[in-house]
């Protein structure tokens, strides 16, 4: 019988203060009735203060309808989204803005719903500015910063669009925001201009800890990233820290087995869930349907950190 045992403690578990972004079994339904897609199905995620997260998964996924809940563009279904101590539900659409204005910014794919189009780039980023430390980079330190910074009096109506996508960037990061939110910042660049891009996102968290979650399909982005997370069918499937993947636990007792044991398990399979036998705080998974090889191996521990 094909045995995966997977470990459930969590090593190391200490207090921690409130997370800059909570969601609570966020749920997202699309279509009128008769016709509904659940694109999110009881998403549960933290991300700490000062941390970068990448988000990951296939076109479809739900990745995007995320981000926009961070961003407060979007209303649950049901659930709740609290982003840097407030529930978004609460708050009408002037309290959104502001909220995005003053704390949170945004980058999304289409980079040119980030901008006013007859504006020049210095302006667009002026336009958003508010008072800051003298510490905080200036609208000219910003369009350098992403590579535009000859640039500068162009119309953003005449920018090419890996050009308005780092603009984008640089808007975002106008007030410091304490949460950067970006959809596939990068998708419309050249190797060089990602990089640089990548490189701006570590320096703002580097230099004064915000907060970044980013929706990438570029392994170059997520590898830069303190943890990934990867969504499938709008459910959190696994997450990545320290160079290894995990499987998350849903709060039903869901568990997306990795695409490689989907040969090894098919849906439908027939499994026994049995405590290990060693003490330790954890389960093997045995298929009982007859269905698997009989010389199938064990596919070793999936243990958390610390474990």
């Amino acid at each position: 019988m094909t045995a995966i045992d997977i470990d459930l403690d969590y090593a190391g578990a200490q207090a921690a203060p409130e997370p800059v972004v909570r969601c609570d079994n966020l749920v997202h339904v699309y279509g009128v009735p008769g016709s509904e897609v659940a694109a999110l199905r009881g998403i549960d995620l933290q991300v700490r203060a000062g941390e970068m997260v990448a988000l990951l998964g296939p076109s479809g996924s739900g990745k995007s309808t995320l981000l926009w809940h961070l961003a407060g563009l979007l209303q649950p279904t049901a659930g709740t989204v609290h982003v840097c101590g407030r529930q978004l539900s609460t708050l009408n659409n002037r309290q959104l803005a502001d909220l995005r204005k003053r704390d949170v910014g945004v980058v999304l794919q289409n980079a040119g719903r980030n901008l006013l189009p007859y504006v020049s780039a210095l302006d667009n980023v002026r336009a958003v500015r508010r008072e800051l430390t003298a510490e905080a980079l200036t609208p000219h330190e910003l369009l350098d910063a992403v590579g535009i910074g000859s640039l500068a009096h162009r119309a953003a109506a005449r920018l090419s669009g890996g050009e308005k996508q780092r603009l984008a960037v640089a808007i975002a990061l106008a007030n410091l925001p304490t949460l950067l939110l970006a959809d596939e910042p990068n998708s419309q660049l050249d190797a060089a201009s990602s990089h640089d891009v990548i490189a701006l996102l570590r320096d703002v968290n580097t230099r004064f800890g915000t907060t970044i979650v980013v929706v990438t399909h570029d392994t170059a982005v997520s590898e830069t990233m303190d943890r990934t997370v990867s969504i499938r069918d709008g459910r959190i499937g696994a997450a990545g820290m320290g160079g290894e993947q995990f499987l998350v636990v849903g709060r039903d007792g869901s568990v997306q087995l990795p695409a490689e044991l989907n040969d090894l398990l098919p849906s439908g399979s027939l499994l026994r869930a049995e405590p290990l036998d060693d003490g330790s705080a954890g389960v093997i998974l045995r298929r009982v349907d007859g269905a698997a090889p009989n010389d199938a191996p064990d596919h070793g521990r999936h243990r958390r950190p610390g474990t």
